[in-house]
């Protein structure tokens, strides 16, 4: 049982949650930098879209770096979803945009662990 901290000084958990395409790039460069990721898979609510949530294991003071990492990786984009029209006589959708993408991200102290 390991207590308070881990070895390696890591006492604050990040989860990020990702939009699919922009995933890859947002594990390989947050393992460059030396962050430990778990990838849990995840489907969005709003539009039922797929995503990731990160898990990142980060140590005191290296927040920034983490969130400065991700923003530089997870980028918004302009989709485009069919909506009826309210007063057609058929029902025509019409693209709508809407903005999806970028990273969505909890911070969370770690103040106990337990590791069997």
């Amino acid at each position: 049982m390991l207590d308070s901290q881990t070895p390696e000084g890591i006492n604050i958990l990040m989860l990020a949650v990702v939009q699919a395409q922009d995933v890859e790039h947002a594990i390989n460069a947050l393992n460059q930098r030396g962050f430990s990721v778990t990838r849990l898979p995840s489907v969005g609510g709003f539009l039922g879209l797929r995503n990731a949530t990160l898990s990142i294991a980060v140590a005191s003071g290296q927040e920034q770096e983490a969130l400065d990492t991700l923003n530089a990786n997870c980028r918004q984009r302009v989709e485009y979803i069919a909506v009826p029209l309210e007063s057609a006589p058929l029902p025509l959708p019409t693209p709508t945009p809407i903005t999806v993408g970028g990273a969505t991200i909890f911070e969370i102290e770690i103040e106990h662990y337990e590791e069997f």
